[in-house]
């Protein structure tokens, strides 16, 4: 069939003119969009999606030489496009590669013995009274009022003692807070 018989058809929306292009050159057009793309799904795509755009704008169609070097045409701009697009993403990956930190270099890893070695000798640094108030509360789970009534202290001096522990303990693991509140919660 002619050139200027299809494209006219096309034109008219002629639905046996349009499968007897879309069979004729479908096949072709995959392998063709194959040798620049490398994946034949993405091949095919291309190729399904410039029949859907035929059908869609036939009214408009500008097809000055033939078919078949139209139908070639548009699919190696597509392709060539695609293929600049992945260009642009593997550029900003590699990008964003370079400007993202490792997270593994911000925190040292430490085991649970060794940041139970620690707690253990910010715990020794506090007042014996304030840590022993302090082990009853978050160790044992006793209540302030239990503590005070055990001790003979009154509930207010067990607030404060616990409050003080809490502001040394605070500055003395300040650089291993993150691990220490996950061994706290563990526990």
């Amino acid at each position: 069939m002619e050139d200027i018989y299809l494209i006219a058809g096309l034109k008219n929306r002629d639905t046996k003119v349009f499968d007897f292009v879309f069979t004729y050159y479908y096949s072709g057009l995959c392998v063709f969009a194959n040798r620049y793309l490398n994946d034949s799904d993405e091949a095919e795509d291309v190729v399904q999606d410039i029949f859907v755009k035929l059908w869609s704008n036939a009214g408009s169609l500008g097809i000055n030489s033939s078919l078949k070097g139209f139908l070639a045409t548009t699919v190696r701009n597509k392709c060539l496009n695609i293929i600049k697009h992945r260009k642009i993403e593997e550029k900003y990956r590699a990008i964003e590669c370079a400007t993202t930190p490792e997270p593994i270099d911000e925190f040292p890893l430490y085991t649970q013995s060794e940041l139970e070695e620690v707690l253990n000798g910010a715990l020794e640094k506090l007042p014996p009274r304030c840590r022993q108030i302090f082990e009853k509360s978050r160790f044992e789970g006793m209540n302030n009022q239990s503590i005070a009534d055990e001790l003979c202290l009154s509930k207010r001096t067990v607030e404060l003692q616990i409050s003080n522990a809490l502001k040394i303990l605070r500055e003395e693991l300040k650089p291993l807070m993150p691990f220490c509140m996950v061994l706290w919660l563990l526990k």
